[in-house]
């Protein structure tokens, strides 16, 4: 019964201040116990304060400044945080005026100054008759059998489902246009007619799912700062991204550029669009979605569309952390690692690599023994398997010691199946002993190497900020799966073989 219920939830904006013709607006709130009221907006997914009624007397309530307030959804707000009703405010409408009851403040809501919010009023005594009125379906079920009672009710939901559509696209047309017309249309879902057969006799998906996705954002205009301030339209950005598009990087980038290109540079709504969209995506927890940030960065950061949103150090951080993830995106050719093994570190100990105190100190250590140092190297990219797992991992942390002894039985299960997997087993840190220790004791019986000579700067160059971290790569080394558990290595592994047989054919 989602449909029928009005979710006025929260959405507000700060706003900038628009000609200096000031707001006055007046409520008359008879029965209201409060002796301060509130103010608050809408904007996008959070909602504001605006002004504040110190001294209501009686239920008079007026909220009066010398500016304009931003054009948007606002909503009254009691001494103890509660909502009590909604109404619109825009360029036109700064001087209003509001009249309700607490015994029933819904049906006496009033408005003596703007018919759009009349209107709007009548909308919400509509929809709250409506679920008033499903609310009493449920009393009738009393003494129905269950699957007489569920058949009850979603009989008579379907046919509020229908009166309610039937008012709200009335209502549409009738305020195509307004403001109050453009917040509807944002809560209304766009569904297809006249549904073609598919090839099995039933309704064609593609077809609806087609027309819905094609038809989801009719009427928005994105380039109206004041959708920002209204309940629905966070919500159904969010819905869209997460829901309705396909879910690869490159299907979110196409609507994400599509989206943007509808607003105006520097505008609220370009501003906000894009302050929602990188932390998003930042912070994507599907595998191979950074694509997408670092699509962000690359289209809006490092050509200056950012400025403005971010200041100077937060942009130049935002475009470092592209920097990094951009070389480690699905399909990406694996940057090399040059690393000394277990066998190799008495002569790079002898050359003073365990003992240095600066990364100056590293570096002149290197050049002085480069050429001792080339016979000493295990290149990552010279290795062959048609499988390759790496991982970096440190002795000390207490979650690889879970994970490396599942993972060297992993490897073990692997090799039985007969499968050209090596793992490239990378310590992360120097104290070499302990290391060792480790893995004779746990018989770490594939590549072990570790930093001896301190050049990789592995840490950035796999975004390594926790431990272990767990790459697949094919026989090219490019990067097939990253930052998975060992419970995922068999599965990726297995979907790789299907991938090879494909190209065989």
């Amino acid at each position: 019964m989602k449909k029928i219920l009005l979710n006025i939830a929260l959405c507000s904006i700060l706003g900038s201040l628009n000609a200096q013709t000031g707001h006055e607006i007046k409520i008359n709130f008879k029965n209201c116990k409060d002796t301060v009221v509130y103010l608050a907006y809408y904007q996008f997914d959070k909602s504001y304060l605006s002004d504040t009624c110190k001294k209501v007397v009686k239920g008079n309530i007026v909220f009066k400044g010398k500016n304009n307030l931003d054009k948007g959804v606002y909503y009254l707000v009691s001494q103890d945080k509660a909502r009590y009703f909604d109404f619109f405010i825009d360029e036109q409408s700064q001087k209003l005026q509001f009249s309700t009851d607490t015994l029933d403040l819904v049906k006496n809501l009033k408005s003596s100054t703007s018919k759009e919010n009349d209107d709007f009023f009548t909308y919400i005594k509509f929809i709250t008759s409506k679920n008033i009125e499903f609310s009493g379906f449920r009393s009738k079920t009393q003494g129905m059998s269950k699957s007489d009672s569920i058949a009850f009710i979603n009989q008579k939901g379907k046919e509020l489902n229908e009166s309610v559509s039937n008012f709200e696209k009335s209502f549409l047309e009738q305020h195509k246009g307004t403001f109050v017309g453009d917040v509807i249309n944002l809560k209304m879902e766009k569904e297809a007619k006249d549904i073609p057969k598919a090839s099995n006799g039933r309704p064609d998906s593609m077809y609806i799912y087609t027309y819905y996705k094609t038809h989801y954002w009719d009427g928005v205009n994105f380039q109206d700062d004041g959708i920002l301030r209204t309940p629905f339209f966070a919500d159904r950005v969010k819905k869209y991204f997460n829901s309705v598009v396909v879910q690869n990087p490159d299907s979110i980038n196409v609507e994400i550029d599509r989206m943007m290109s509808k607003t105006k540079q520097g505008t609220k709504m370009n501003m906000f669009l894009l302050a929602y969209f990188t932390p998003t995506y930042e912070s994507a927890k599907v595998m191979g979605f950074d694509k997408v940030f670092v699509h962000i960065i690359d289209t809006y950061f490092r050509t200056g569309k950012a400025k403005g949103i971010y200041d100077d150090k937060t942009i130049d951080n935002i475009e470092k952390r592209g920097d990094i993830l951009k070389p480690l995106l699905l399909g990406s050719v694996a940057p090399d690692l040059l690393m000394i093994d277990t066998a190799g570190h008495g002569a790079v100990s002898k050359m003073g690599f365990d003992t240095v105190k600066t990364s100056a100190g590293a570096t002149k250590l290197y050049y002085d023994n480069l050429q001792n140092l080339t016979q000493k190297f295990i290149s990552m990219s010279t290795i062959k398997a048609d499988y390759f797992v790496l991982v970096f991992w440190d002795v000390d942390c207490g979650h690889c010691k879970t994970e490396i002894p599942k993972l060297l039985d992993e490897y073990h299960a692997l090799l039985k199946d007969k499968k050209d997997v090596k793992v490239f087993s990378v310590y992360t840190q120097h104290e070499y002993e302990k290391y060792r220790k480790y893995i004779i004791e746990n018989k770490l019986d594939w590549i072990n190497v570790y930093d001896g000579v301190h050049i990789n700067n592995i840490k950035e160059k796999y975004d390594i900020y926790s431990t272990p971290v767990i790459y697949v790569l094919d026989k090219n080394k490019r990067i097939k799966a990253k930052r998975i558990g060992t419970e995922q290595v068999k599965d990726i592994i297995a979907q790789m073989e299907i991938e090879y047989k494909a190209i065989k054919k």
